[in-house]
């Protein structure tokens, strides 16, 4: 192998690598970017249903009062 055959290999193979490096660390950030979307859906959703229960029960004393005010009028 001559001194320009290894100069060339070099030069093919050195990009090919970065290449295929590059690859797998932008697949990396990927999944970790999945894993933060993931998790904070997670946390929404928690969030939501927190929500959700309060409504309800601030719905069900509504339901009383306005059940209350119709015995007494009705």
């Amino acid at each position: 192998m001559s001194s320009e055959d290894l100069k060339l290999a070099i030069s093919v193979g050195m990009p090919s690598l970065m290449v295929v490096v590059g690859i797998l660390v932008n697949n990396s950030r990927l999944s970790d970017l999945h894993k933060r979307f993931d998790d904070l859906h997670k946390y929404l959703d928690a969030r939501f249903q927190i929500q959700d229960e309060k409504l309800y029960r601030v719905e069900q004393v509504i339901d009383a009062r306005l059940k209350h005010l119709e015995e007494r009028l009705g």
